[in-house]
């Protein structure tokens, strides 16, 4: 799997910054559907459905909400770090720096 770029997010322009966190949670994405137990963990606390997973990626806070998701269970934050070569609070500058986006709200 290619390394997210996210060690770099803090020393970014803004919009590098933002391009950069979002690699960082589809990569978070990409961790909780590669394991069946983690991905309907995620879908049963969201609310959503497989089949309308796709649908609400689309949605500019979805990817917060797949960071906010991640960051707050240590264990799955250690476990998508260690199998990222990322530092864990990678995620959570990843997730400030989507909050930062007009119209996020942090909602999944």
């Amino acid at each position: 799997m290619k390394r997210p770029h996210a060690p770099e997010v803090g020393k970014l322009t803004s919009r590098a910054r933002e391009e950069a966190a979002t690699e960082l949670a589809i990569a978070a994405l990409t961790f909780l559907a590669g394991e069946t137990e983690r991905l309907e963990r995620f879908l049963a606390l969201t609310g959503l459905g497989p089949q309308s997973l796709r649908a609400a990626a689309r949605e500019p806070s979805f990817l917060l909400g797949v960071l906010d998701h991640v960051a707050s269970d240590e264990a799955l934050l250690l476990a998508f770090a260690n199998e990222n070569g990322i530092d864990p609070e990678d995620v959570g500058r990843a997730r400030d720096a989507l909050a930062q986006r007009p119209g996020d709200t942090g909602a999944a």
